[in-house]
């Protein structure tokens, strides 16, 4: 089923009639996506809504963006969708980063009265349980997941309920990296070695060329007075990419710290759960993560059969509203047969990704209808 532009609804064929049984809601900074089930897996409709960013709109403002997807895939899916609860209402939430902000969040979707249980969970769960492929444990899912988009996050998962996480606040709680981080660095590193600070690196000429401009001063200048906003840096992460691949020293080394983080933080949610000499996933998820970079991800490959010999990395394709699907279904005890389901309905299909390659997600689904290996 083709991806809905914000605003947009669709209801399944067979939807008329069925009874939904979860609210699955994956929620990021820039959409929201809705899904409801039936408990055998069933998808009878889905809806793409607006970002969620509680933080800067407040919580109640932020779900009403979520409530605007709610209610229109609840008509699209007819019948008594609109009014009756469900049995699980599952959210994986961007910003829902501590204990506490998932129990707040969870008591405002209570409130609305979507359902009669109420679970949230950061939105990196969501990448994790979407990417743990059917043979490796719908019925006892375990792995560990690293999210890389504008930011850095992971997350580890027991059958028995028992995770490992990061504060993920950015510096704050420890982290380096992500979109915005990289682009950061990539910054730094151009300002200093236009103005004599720094070694010379290509990043001085190929980052104010991205914007039209000659020169790093003129783009700090730009930057600095609003002419193009700050959150367009993370317009640079695929320039840093495109001159590290031009064996840049400065650019590479930024992608191979990259990876170095990426590796440290699945080592030591491995380590925790005990999964440090088991053979589970190390999911991949994230633009920076699924853009295949060779730099990066061959990086990661080796550094973790170095670290963690049985781990199995491979990057995350498939929408992260399967994993809350998932994970709504878990909560209800489905059988595998209803987390099957739900899969086809969700995962690309076998020809969906790009060519393979050193390092590229494989166009091949993995067995068992998971993501593409590494």
């Amino acid at each position: 089923m083709s991806e809905q532009p914000s605003g947009g609804a669709a209801a399944h064929p067979s939807a008329a009639g069925h009874t939904p049984a979860v609210l699955a809601i994956d929620a990021g900074n820039s959409k929201t996506d809705v899904a409801l089930l039936t408990a055998d897996g069933e998808v009878l409709a889905t809806a793409r809504g607006g970002g969620f960013r509680p933080s800067a709109a407040g919580v109640p403002a932020a779900v009403d963006v979520l409530a605007e997807a709610v209610g229109r895939a609840r008509a699209a899916a007819g019948g008594q969708a609109p009014a009756a609860p469900v049995r699980q209402v599952m959210a994986c939430l961007a910003n829902a980063d501590l204990p506490v902000e998932e129990e707040q969040l969870a008591a405002a979707l209570t409130e609305r009265g979507w359902g009669g249980q109420v679970t949230v969970h950061n939105d990196t769960f969501a990448v994790l349980r979407a990417g743990i492929a059917a043979q490796e444990g719908d019925a006892a899912p375990s792995g560990v997941a690293v999210v890389c988009g504008a930011g850095i996050n992971c997350v580890g998962m027991l059958p028995d309920g028992r995770t490992a996480r990061f504060p993920a606040l950015g510096r704050l709680s420890g982290d380096w990296g992500g979109g915005g981080g990289l682009a950061d660095e990539a910054l730094w590193h151009a300002a200093r070695a236009e103005d004599g600070r720094g070694e010379p690196t290509l990043l001085r000429t190929a980052l104010p060329a991205h914007f039209g401009l000659e020169t790093m001063y003129a783009l700090i200048e730009a930057m600095h007075l609003g002419r193009i906003p700050y959150a367009r840096r993370l317009e640079l992460t695929p320039v840093l990419f495109t001159v590290a691949a031009q064996d840049d020293p400065v650019a590479a080394s930024l992608v191979a710290r990259m990876a170095e983080e990426v590796v440290t933080m699945a080592v030591v949610a491995l380590r925790r759960l005990d999964l440090l000499d088991a053979q589970v996933p190390v999911l991949l998820g994230g633009g920076i993560l699924a853009a295949g970079h060779p730099l990066l991800n061959d990086r990661i490959v080796d550094l973790l059969a170095e670290r963690a010999p049985r781990a199995v990395p491979r990057v995350v394709r498939a929408r992260p509203v399967l994993g809350a699907a998932l994970l709504g279904l878990d909560a209800l005890g489905a059988p595998v047969a209803a987390h099957a389901r739900a899969r086809r309905h969700f995962e690309p299909q076998p020809d969906a990704g790009p060519s393979a390659g050193a390092g590229t997600p494989a166009p091949a689904a993995a067995p068992g209808g998971g993501p593409g290996t590494l």
